[in-house]
């Protein structure tokens, strides 16, 4: 008799335990800022919602706080097989200059019953002053520590003159260069910039670079990242056997046996070896040559080498 109670106890998990994965309403992604957009317009984006059980969820009501954001054709109740997805499209509308923030919740029969989005966005009027930067965020790439690079940005003064009185950048690595403040960019105009990232050490690094301005968008952010690696100190060798009645040789690299490959040197080379001093620690790389006639005829790739960096 006194195993009775564990024998029930047993059975009840293994009838319980299923039930909890029959439905399940996940949403991906569950927030979106939709940024700056003008009053009067709409800004839309779409989200996945997606069944992850075993049984149907029947989506059976909304609640939106604030009336700036809207379901665009979703009409209720929505019924969604197991596995399946279907994509809800939320505009935003502002009627107000400003933020505005909103809680959509998806009433539903999984057991996660109250399925709650997020969602913000700013409204603008259209003849407010804005300063633009494109592109609208910097990608720097790997850059070897100790070094620097810069890349390309363009400032754009939309709907009235703008004066830039002081930018600043959250991290030492990066930085605005060549610009000498304060500058006025005339309505519609538009001025040449350069960001500078030097790491100071290996790894990723991201950064915001602020502008200041009379803008109504002041401070103007500008997203940063790049990856700082350290100083090579490894290169290849590669030597052949010279062919005959040929003016000289092309070497090429790539990161796979097939291919694709792409050329080393910058001109028809006659020497037979050539040292590459871009590789970079623990890859591979596979290289190929081909012989250049006087014609300027050029033969098929010889057989890959395989070199791995340590």
């Amino acid at each position: 008799m006194r195993a009775f109670p564990y024998v029930v106890i047993a059975a009840l998990l293994c009838w319980l335990a299923p039930a909890s994965a029959w439905a399940q309403l996940d949403c991906s992604p569950c927030s979106h800022s939709f940024g700056r957009v003008q009053i009067g317009t709409s800004s839309s984006y779409s989200i996945k919602l997606t069944n992850n059980g075993t049984r149907e969820v029947r989506i059976t009501s909304r609640s939106i706080q604030t009336p700036a954001f809207s379901l665009s054709d979703f009409s209720l109740p929505v019924t969604i097989m197991p596995g399946a997805s279907v994509q809800l499209e939320i505009l935003f509308t502002p009627s107000a200059k400003g933020y505005a923030g909103s809680n959509i919740t998806l009433a539903n029969t999984s057991p996660n019953s109250h399925l709650a989005l997020h969602f913000g966005g700013n409204g603008l009027y259209p003849d407010d002053v804005e300063l633009q930067m494109t592109p609208p965020k910097l990608v720097f790439g790997n850059v070897t520590v100790g070094s620097n690079t810069t890349l390309p940005a363009t400032l754009t003064a939309l709907n009235g003159a703008i004066t830039i009185t002081s930018d600043q950048s959250n991290s030492s690595e990066f930085a605005i260069v060549g610009l000498s403040l304060p500058v006025t960019i005339p309505a519609g105009g538009s001025i040449p910039v350069k960001i500078q990232f030097t790491p100071n050490q290996s790894g990723t690094a991201s950064a915001k670079l602020g502008l200041m301005s009379n803008a109504e968008n002041s401070p103007t952010i500008e997203p940063l990242t790049g990856a700082g690696v350290a100083q090579n100190t490894y290169s290849v060798g590669l030597s052949w056997n010279a062919s005959n009645g040929v003016v000289g040789y092309n070497v090429f690299r790539g990161g796979a046996k097939g291919g694709p490959f792409q050329q080393l040197n910058i001109a028809i080379d006659a020497s037979t070896d050539y040292t590459d001093n871009t590789v970079a620690a623990g890859a591979t790389y596979f290289y190929v040559t081909t012989a250049v006639n006087s014609q300027g005829q050029q033969s098929s790739y010889s057989t890959p080498v395989e070199v791995a960096i340590p």
